[in-house]
């Protein structure tokens, strides 16, 4: 029996093709005509200011805090459920991540702990979008607001994602986006900035282009470029850019088509919820997920254990999200916490996700509903 992958990497059918093309055209730097057309179809598909490729979904968030002008003796408020990445970016910067509990709903930042985080010395607020399902960012920007802290959207899983009918992304001062292999549209690596606050597009290309006024230069705004601020290569390649282009043309059949494979376990693992064998995903009203990930949320954290075995048993791969960052060896020691973040703590030991991904067939799809009803079942039975 052929074991069905947690993950997959999908392919359109065009992107090699947009690859030799950037090859033969000879321009395989950054800023070239496929880089142009990926940054335009971001922009005009979420509607921000400006979308920035870059070469990855971290350089997108250290692009950011930079921007943010995070520096040391700030903080930045952030769940603690969430990938490494985003703490590192704050760290580099010199700041202090602060690490709030989340909505056990939807496994994200809850705005009545961002309350408590608030001081004198926070200067942004990162809202992680889990899933593809938006923080409550109508909250998040009153909190913000008034003391002017900047907001940064961690949208990696969002693309054609929305709340209350804006793109993630686009709702705080800045956004990031990922195409790693694992994101619906990817590029293996790669990511996206996107700049929404106008008063910070002028130095966003600055810091794009490693501290120089390079863009003014080329729209002939000065006569030769040099160096003016801080800045770093954070640029995707033209031949990152061109096997994207592929994977975004066919971005909302692929979104279709996650969101089949998402709708089809939402509604058979509805008899598991009701005898209390599993939690499924929470998706409020106003919000429209993108199909980026399904996970369950085992009664206990020996439940899980045994889910996951049960499942690799049965020849279907599964993974657990994520190891609480204030609890790992680098969060202690980097960051700090607000409370004993127990939703955190209790949530994480407790999800597991399963297969998901664009070419998953229905025969696949079936053999992991039934697996998973059996190993939920099975798990249950060995409790009584």
């Amino acid at each position: 029996m052929r074991e069905i992958p947690f993950n997959r990497p999908f392919l359109v059918g065009t992107e090699l093709d947009y690859v030799r093309e950037a090859a033969e055209d000879g321009g395989l730097e950054s800023d070239g005509p496929f880089t142009a057309r990926c940054e335009a179809w971001l922009a005009d598909t979420t509607g921000a200011e400006r979308a920035l490729l870059a070469h990855s979904g971290t350089g997108a968030l250290e692009a950011a805090m930079m921007l943010a002008g995070l520096g040391p003796g700030d903080e930045a408020i952030m769940p603690s459920f969430a990938y490494p990445t985003m703490a590192t970016a704050v760290i580099r910067q010199g700041a202090t991540p602060v690490f709030a509990d989340v909505d056990p709903r939807t496994l994200n930042l809850d705005p009545a702990e961002v309350r408590k985080a608030v001081g004198p010395r926070t200067k942004a607020i990162v809202a992680v979008h889990y899933g593809g399902v938006g923080c409550e960012m109508d909250e998040l920007l009153a909190i913000a607001a008034p003391a002017g802290i900047t907001v940064i959207e961690d949208a990696a899983h969002c693309l054609l994602a929305t709340y209350r009918d804006r793109p993630l992304g686009t709702l705080g001062d800045l956004g990031t986006f990922s195409f790693h292999h694992t994101k619906n549209v990817t590029s293996g690596e790669g990511g996206a900035l996107l700049v929404n606050n106008p008063e910070l597009l002028e130095r966003a290309e600055v810091v794009w282009e490693k501290g120089t006024d390079r863009k003014r230069f080329e729209r002939g705004e000065v006569d030769r470029y040099t160096w003016v601020d801080i800045g770093s290569s954070f640029a995707a390649s033209e031949l990152t850019a061109a096997f994207l282009w592929g994977q975004l043309e066919a971005a909302e059949e692929i979104t279709r088509r996650r969101l089949e494979i998402w709708g089809a376990y939402h509604e058979a693992f509805a008899e598991l919820e009701a005898e209390g064998l599993a939690q499924r995903p929470v998706v409020p009203e106003g919000h429209a997920h993108n199909g980026h990930l399904y996970y369950l949320i085992l009664p206990t954290a020996p439940a899980r254990d045994a889910f996951i075995a049960a499942m690799r048993s049965a020849g279907v791969a599964t993974s657990f999200h994520y190891v609480p960052l204030h609890s790992s060896p680098a969060g202690r020691r980097f960051g700090r916490s607000i409370g004993d973040l127990a939703q955190t703590e209790q949530l994480s030991r407790r999800l597991v996700r399963l297969p998901l991904w664009t070419g998953l067939d229905r025969e696949s799809v079936d053999r992991v509903i039934d697996a998973a009803r059996s190993a939920a079942s099975h798990v249950a039975g060995s409790r009584a």
